[in-house]
């Protein structure tokens, strides 16, 4: 592939995105094959050393904030005529409670997912502060000279041990899924506005 076809490719895939971003990254990734051909690498290499094309795109909007790209999204890009107007100002009580229902409903189940995850490392707490008091408990009880008493402790705090350890490793799980959950989520989001703006 040659320089010019790779920047066209991607121009193309970037092509929903603001003018300036867009026109930023082509600037970047032009003087990249620049300097790396200025040291000697042919134009072929330089542009297969620099990764795929999808992948770099799939970067550069992951890295583009969320509210940057739905700020450009929703300020028009021509004065709104009257008719306009009159039609966002009727409609507000019909468009208005289906779009603050809608997102009610989308933050209060990433809430949900979240407060599980909270309640997950909170029982992972105490399991780790029992083992904690359930070995201090024991020494206790065996220096005051209840032996059994101190054993069954110590066995208690052992279980809540091993409970803590099978569990931190199911928090650690379940907290990383999730923040891969959101990450992809708004790349998703954020590929999908960018595409609908190509089309246009």
């Amino acid at each position: 592939m040659t320089k010019q076809e790779f920047l066209n490719k991607l121009k193309d895939g970037l092509s929903g995105l603001p003018t300036n971003d867009r026109d930023e990254q082509l600037e970047f990734y032009s003087e990249m094959l620049d300097d790396r051909m200025e040291e000697g690498v042919s134009e072929a290499t330089a542009v297969e050393e620099i990764g795929s094309v999808d992948d770099i795109i799939a970067q550069i909007i992951a890295d583009i904030p969320l509210t940057k790209l739905v700020k450009e999204k929703i300020t028009p890009k021509h004065t709104l005529q009257l008719w306009e107007i009159l039609l966002i100002v009727l409609g507000f009580p019909l468009w208005f409670p289906l779009l603050l229902s809608v997102g009610a409903v989308v933050l209060s189940l990433y809430l949900v997912i979240w407060s599980l995850i909270i309640s997950l490392w909170a029982v992972e707490i105490s399991m780790g502060a029992c083992t904690v008091s359930g070995v201090i408990l024991s020494v206790i009880y065996i220096f005051k000279g209840y032996v059994l008493s101190g054993i069954a402790m110590l066995g208690i705090g052992l279980f809540c041990a091993g409970i803590s350890i099978l569990l931190f490793f199911g928090c650690l799980y379940v907290s990383k899924t999730a923040i891969h959950f959101t990450k992809k989520v708004i790349l998703n989001i954020k590929t999908w506005y960018i595409k609908r703006e190509c089309a246009k």
